[in-house]
């Protein structure tokens, strides 16, 4: 019966023979660096190639004191390790103990010549670069339709203002046929007079990349009467449009947060200022009241009929006063008066008639009083208590008073 094996003793058979092959141990593999990770552990995973095919590779970062420069994609290196399988995922790679350069590779000699030429033609001047405007309605995008960018930068856009339209050119961002469809694209949302352009795509090794490391891609870029911002792989890629855009942008994500500005604070301002507003119209309203009923009541104090109605209340008010102080003295004189008639009545000589007394006149009315003042036969006139009497002297008598 055929004998069944699982997969981790295949895999351990295999890494075995690797083991026991003495030229897989040590050996010096020269090759084109691509896709380079710097991972936060301190190793570093890439792969190197040339044109027939690629091997993975991964240093640890206790093999990492010997190396004393940075790798970059398209450099080309050459790598002393060991071979062996990695049992868990079944892949074989080489284990890096010692890497030195050999010379640039031919995509980074060109990506610098490149770049050189175009400085010295002033194509990276700061002078050219246009500012990017804060308030948009149109967003251009250059980039592949079915890609993790476009995605990216139509979810930060909704997000950040629902409002700006986006005008997506699908161009071809990989292969010999992606420099002509960039700049076609360019071109293209140029005529249609976009406010701003994002030209790029997501990350890959340098080849991917390459499209936008062309001269007619940087040419168009710099040409361009619409802001350009570049957006092309990841923050630690770089590319020729990214000194000759506007502005640079590390990731499609980032691009669009640079193009679109945020609505949300200036809704917000909005709402601020319609609630200061809202308050300082009702302060004013509110003070608008109190000096309209302020002058209301000025103007009414002020108006003829007040003033009659004023002088009206001061007339009766005079008045009454006058009827007081009038009852008053009546009342005053009417006391004088009654002790005048007391004062009266005491000296009256009627009073007196009624204590028994009389009250003698001669013919001339005048008040006898002394014997002296009658003659004999003379009339005179007796008033008592309850009449007159008609005398005539007869004789008069002196009559000695007692002391």
């Amino acid at each position: 019966m055929q004998n069944i094996y699982t997969v981790a003793q295949i895999n351990a058979y295999i890494k075995n023979m690797f083991m026991q092959d003495y030229l897989l141990q040590s050996v010096s593999v020269q090759g084109e660096v691509s896709n380079c990770k710097y991972h936060s552990s301190g190793h570093i995973y890439f792969t190197l190639k040339d044109k027939k095919g690629t091997l993975s590779c991964v240093m640890f970062a206790g093999n990492r004191r010997g190396l004393d420069f940075t790798m970059t994609e398209g450099m080309q290196v050459i790598v002393e390790g060991s071979v062996d399988i990695y049992e868990r995922d079944g892949k074989y790679q080489l284990y890096a103990r010692k890497i030195k350069k050999d010379g640039a590779g031919a995509l980074f000699e060109q990506f610098e010549r490149l770049k050189q030429e175009l400085l010295e033609r002033g194509l990276f001047a700061k002078e050219y670069k246009q500012s990017i405007p804060k308030y948009i309605c149109t967003l251009g995008v250059v980039t592949a339709s079915t890609g993790a960018a476009i995605r990216d930068i139509i979810n930060i856009t909704k997000r950040r203002n629902p409002y700006v339209q986006i005008v997506l050119y699908p161009a071809i961002v990989q292969g010999d046929a992606a420099p002509a469809s960039i700049v076609q694209g360019i071109r293209a949302l140029e005529q249609l007079g976009v406010d701003v352009m994002i030209v790029g795509r997501g990350g890959g090794s340098l080849e991917d990349l390459w499209a936008f490391n062309t001269e007619i891609v940087a040419q168009a870029v710099f040409d361009c009467h619409v802001p350009i911002i570049s957006a092309v792989g990841h923050e630690t890629d770089t590319t020729i449009i990214d000194f000759v855009s506007d502005l640079r942008a590390p990731t499609p994500s980032a691009a669009a947060e640079l193009a679109v500005y945020d609505v949300s604070f200036t809704l917000e301002q909005i709402r601020e200022c319609s609630g200061r507003l809202d308050d300082n119209m009702k302060r004013k309203v509110h003070m608008a009241k109190i000096q309209t009923i302020q002058k209301n009541q000025l103007l009414q104090s002020l108006s003829p009929m007040a003033k009659i109605r004023e002088k009206k209340f001061q007339c009766l008010r005079s008045e009454e006063v006058l009827r007081e102080l009038m009852a008053q003295k009546l009342n005053e004189r009417k006391h004088g008066l009654q002790i005048q008639i007391e004062r009266l009545q005491g000296l009256s000589p009627l009073q007196k008639l009624q204590q028994g007394y009389s009250y003698m006149v001669n013919d001339n009315n005048k008040n006898i009083r002394s014997i002296e003042q009658v003659e004999r036969e003379e009339i005179l006139q007796i008033y008592v208590t309850d009449g007159k009497i008609h005398a005539r002297v007869e004789n008069v008598e002196t009559i000695e008073r007692i002391p």
